[in-house]
């Protein structure tokens, strides 16, 4: 830990000097792990001119160029993995195994981003296919945007900044990176990595601090192209409305649900359910946070749900047995145990957990909760899990679908009908059959509708999103 007793700005391929920093410590055992350097807006505009005056070079930089730094900075992260997954477990409290489970998902991350780069993007356009386009050709082509700002969260702080690094160098950009201030270590490892990787000077640079002034600096300089974001939806609106006709896509989570139907075989899911609801502490934008449960299988899904939710182990994120560790803050503690306050006094029930050890909420279940009350409607973020009844899969549906968010929804069900009929219905993003919504690997579409937010992450749909498309037109007539 000596190495990291303080980490400066990394800007235009090199490490600089901050005029302010702020301690970082451990949700867990809250021991000091670094100073980390908190940027002004003159050292964000410092960053910016870098990555501006970079992308004349990216522009220039052949794709099988741009696909060998990926692949390097991919067989890098895989050499160093358990160390890249100490640095997650220590910053963020996330478990090792999970942490483990993080680094290798961003392994491939990278290897789809390289391999997006030589991928065919753009098509030949039919022209004479309409009056007046005859003997002309057409086709379109991607080119890179700019400066992408990357504005990311805590809870993947490898894996979600990789989505936004890879398809951003893939696609020819330079980016500005501000990653969540509980979780910059993880960034300034990529730095490093991408230094070694060969990556030129001010395509990548990391700037770290607090989200008034580093956010809204990126999000309101005309030099940055795209602004993409993860987070709270009440900062993707102020992103939105201060970002002017810059593109923005933003991932902004959901209370991501469950529909079991009633002739599916219970047992061999009350594992998986149990792991979308608690794994990282719930602290994931799919996170399990409602299942609904058709009348006929409830009592039983209940019943083994919390047994096995009662074995989860809480403690150290650097213990191997651990399940569940630390909320990220103190004040997710209390917000989690307002809100399982407030379900009680309304009337529900907890079936397991409701306290906390320190920063470690125990897993929690909660029983007959209205679906007006906090822990159903609003994104808990926490290891709270509600479970209803339901008397149908269409009453399922409706019940999902009432809620502000629509990121992705899953449905266990026998038959191809009700699979069919829910995909068409669901008010979501992404419909998985036969899985928990927390399902997602890393070259799928992934993004929501409602205020889930706007835009697809996902390499090839990343890469699309951080590109423009030019139509190009050659008039064969001789005129």
């Amino acid at each position: 830990m000596d190495s990291l007793r303080r980490r400066d700005l990394f800007i235009d391929g090199k490490w600089q000097e901050a005029s302010q920093y702020e301690e970082l410590r451990s949700p867990y055992s809250k021991e000091l792990l670094c100073k980390i350097a908190s940027a002004s807006e003159e050292e964000v505009d410092q960053a910016i001119t870098a990555a501006t005056e970079a992308q004349k070079k990216m522009r220039k930089l052949p794709a099988y160029k741009r696909a060998a730094i990926l692949e390097k900075l991919s067989s890098l992260l895989d050499s160093r993995r358990e160390e890249a997954a100490r640095l997650i477990a220590l910053e963020a409290a996330k478990p090792i195994s999970t942490a483990r489970a993080e680094v290798e998902r961003t392994v491939q991350t990278y290897k789809f981003s390289a391999e997006e780069v030589k991928q065919s993007h753009g098509e030949v356009v039919s022209l004479e296919a309409t009056k007046g386009g005859e003997n002309r050709s057409g086709y379109t082509k991607y080119e890179p945007l700019g400066v992408i700002g990357a504005i990311t969260p805590f809870n993947f702080p490898m894996n979600l900044v990789a989505h936004k690094v890879g398809p951003a160098i893939a696609a020819g950009n330079t980016i500005v990176l501000k990653p969540a201030s509980q979780t910059p270590l993880s960034a300034y490892f990529l730095a490093e990595l991408l230094e070694e990787a060969g990556l030129p000077s001010g395509v990548f640079n990391v700037v770290t601090g607090k989200g008034r002034v580093v956010g809204n600096r990126i999000v309101e300089d005309d030099r940055v192209k795209m602004v993409t974001f993860t987070g709270s939806p009440e900062v993707g609106k102020e992103i939105r409305s201060k970002a002017g006709l810059k593109k923005v896509t933003l991932e902004l989570g959901s209370n991501a649900a469950v529909i079991l139907d009633k002739d599916i075989d219970i047992e061999p899911i009350i594992s998986r359910c149990v792991t979308g609801a608690f794994s990282f502490q719930g602290q994931v934008c799919i996170s399990l946070q409602r299942v609904y449960v058709h009348e006929e299988q409830y009592d039983l899904f209940v019943d083994r749900f919390v047994e096995r939710t009662k074995q989860l182990v809480i403690g150290d994120p650097l213990n191997e047995e651990t399940d569940v560790s630390s909320l990220i803050s103190e004040s997710d503690v209390t917000r989690a145990l307002d809100w399982i306050e407030e379900a009680v006094q309304g009337g529900a029930t907890i079936a397991a957990g409701g306290t906390n050890e320190g920063q470690a909420l125990l897993p929690t279940v909660l029983l007959n909760v209205k679906s007006d009350m906090k822990v159903s409607c609003q994104e808990v973020f926490a290891p709270i899990v509600i479970i209803d009844k339901i008397t149908s899969v269409e009453e399922g549906i409706e019940k999902v679908n009432d809620s502000r968010f629509g990121l992705q929804a899953g449905l266990y069900t026998n038959h191809i009908s009700t699979a069919l009929d829910a995909t068409d219905s669901l008010e979501a993003g992404g419909v998985i059959i036969n899985d928990i919504p927390t399902f997602r690997v890393d070259n799928m579409p992934y993004g929501g509708v409602k205020e889930s937010g706007t835009g697809k992450e996902g390499v090839k749909y990343s890469f699309e999103e951080m590109s423009q498309m030019k139509l190009v037109v050659f008039n064969r007539n001789h005129c």
